[in-house]
C-alpha cells in the first residue's frame, strides 16, 4: 500500500526532506503523498521514514492504493532505474 497523509497535518515540514523517492509534495493547504512514488521505503529502508519522524501521526496506509510487498518493489525498481531526464 502506498502512504497518505490525513488533514490532521500541520505542516511542520519534517516529512518532505525524509521521502528517498520525493513522493511528498505541498498540496493546496497540507502535504500530500504521490501514490506512484510511494514505496514505504521498500529499496530504501525497514520502515517508512515520512512515518517515523511525523510529530502528530498523520501517515497512515492509504487503503486507495493497496499493494504489496513485491508491488512496492517492483516500483521501487521501476523509479530507480527511470533514465535522466534530458538537459
Amino acid at each position: 500500500m502506498a502512504l497518505m497523509i490525513t488533514d490532521e497535518c500541520i505542516n511542520c515540514d519534517v516529512c518532505e526532506p525524509e521521502c528517498p523517492n520525493n513522493a511528498i509534495f505541498m498540496g493546496v493547504q497540507i502535504y500530500q503523498i504521490d501514490p506512484a512514488k510511494c514505496t514505504e521505503c521498500v529499496g530504501h529502508y525497514d520502515e517508512p521514514q515520512c512515518v517515523q519522524v511525523c510529530p502528530v501521526a498523520c501517515i497512515p496506509l492509504d487503503p486507495q492504493h493497496v499493494e504489496s510487498r513485491d508491488t512496492l518493489w517492483a516500483k521501487y525498481q521501476g523509479l530507480v532505474n527511470q533514465p535522466a531526464p534530458s538537459a
